[in-house]
């Protein structure tokens, strides 16, 4: 590590650089193919969603009407995809983290719903404040879901089970321990009340402990989640590309060889990284809780988890780009929703953002394959 912090030193000692490369801007037909691929991607994605709608008798006009009123088209509306963006992009973050030390990390899911129950379970029996219970539910959600990815993390370390595998069915595995106790009165089960039936969820949050609003209903309102995401993503940004930490991450992801050579430890760094990947997805849990929910029961995920990766996917793997799209994402889902109350049915509207989801990320996968062709090309 000594040597690689005293090579710039090395170089300015060596001499005066020689004349500076010309930098040449590529041709305009391949600074236009991503936009011309978002493009024809997005026409095609609405076409097949279109012709979807028709098949099942309902008017794509009309669909894509809802959708855009679902997600823009009045203040609530925007309200409420901002308000999605705000889980989606903390998932973001942290999949960005595990991302850039060369790990893919993809039980955001799992990660998400167990921070969340530990959050419930801080929310419904700390004492005290409500700001200072606030902040300890946000806190142990990003705890639980660290520990829910540290699982992942000792199996890869001590055993080399691969981290995509263990991430993947530990969701199975989160799904089923929220289920049990949410299903169990000694645990999260909420309180029976005379004459009433209980349901498999927890108790509601007091309204104490909810993360504030900005704004009034129906108009134009939004959580505090948001603002907490983007500082997030700044910050992580900024630890990414102007702190040691940032440059061990980055050098681990780059070449694990090199990196171990220069002092980095795979198992501090990229365990750490995997971590922190699980405590943003925790965090997006106790977010979601005490953001808009306010009780964790089955299903609570909703697919933000997956959502989240496909954010960071798209953002290539950056966390100021992922709040845009992080946005773009919000959209999509409050507009789904909206388009579910239309009458259509919802395995449509499940495929219908299914596709609009794959447009998206099909320019960034396709120039990945690319770029990895041109590489295998380069190396023979």
């Amino acid at each position: 590590m000594t040597k690689l912090l005293e090579a710039p030193h090395a170089a300015r000692t060596a001499g005066p650089p020689g004349p500076a490369a010309p930098r040449t801007r590529p041709p305009i037909t391949q600074r236009l193919r991503t936009p011309a691929l978002y493009a024809l991607s997005l026409s095609l994605a609405f076409g097949i969603a279109g012709l979807l709608v028709a098949v099942v008798g309902k008017s794509p006009v009309d669909a894509a009407v809802a959708m855009y009123e679902g997600s823009l088209g009045s203040g609530s509306s925007v309200g409420q995809s901002i308000d999605q963006a705000a889980p989606l992009l903390m998932v973001a973050i942290g999949s960005v983290i595990a991302a850039r030390a060369g790990i893919f990390n993809i039980g955001q899911e799992g990660q998400l719903i167990i921070g969340a129950a530990v959050g419930a379970s801080v929310g419904l029996f700390m004492p005290g404040p409500g700001w200072f219970v606030l902040t300890m539910i946000l806190l142990c959600a990003a705890i639980g879901g660290a520990l829910w990815a540290s699982i992942a993390a000792v199996l890869y370390y001590w055993r080399g089970v691969d981290v995509v595998i263990a991430t993947l069915l530990l969701i199975f595995v989160a799904n089923q321990v929220v289920s049990f106790a949410v299903n169990r009165p000694y645990l999260l089960r909420e309180q029976a009340v005379a004459g009433q039936t209980t349901a498999s969820q927890s108790d509601m949050l007091r309204e104490s402990v909810w993360l504030p609003r900005f704004g009034e209903y129906p108009g134009f309102n939004i959580g505090a989640g948001i603002f907490i995401a983007a500082l997030l993503a700044v910050g992580v940004y900024l630890a990414l590309t102007r702190s040691r930490w940032g440059f061990r991450i980055r050098l681990l992801g780059l070449n694990a060889k090199t990196a171990h050579r220069a002092g980095v430890g795979a198992v501090v760094v990229g365990g750490g990284a995997l971590l922190a990947s699980g405590a943003f997805a925790g965090l997006a849990g106790g977010a979601m809780l005490t953001g808009s929910g306010y009780r964790i029961q089955d299903g609570f995920a909703d697919n933000v988890g997956f959502d989240g990766l496909l954010v960071a996917l798209v953002a290539k793997d950056n966390p100021l780009r992922a709040i845009p799209v992080a946005l773009f994402f919000g959209a999509l889902r409050a507009g789904g929703g909206f388009l579910a109350s239309t009458g259509i049915p919802r395995y449509i509207v499940a495929v219908v953002t299914a596709l609009l989801v794959l447009a998206v990320v099909f320019p960034t996968a396709f120039a990945e394959i690319q770029r990895r062709r041109v590489a295998r090309t380069t190396d023979a």
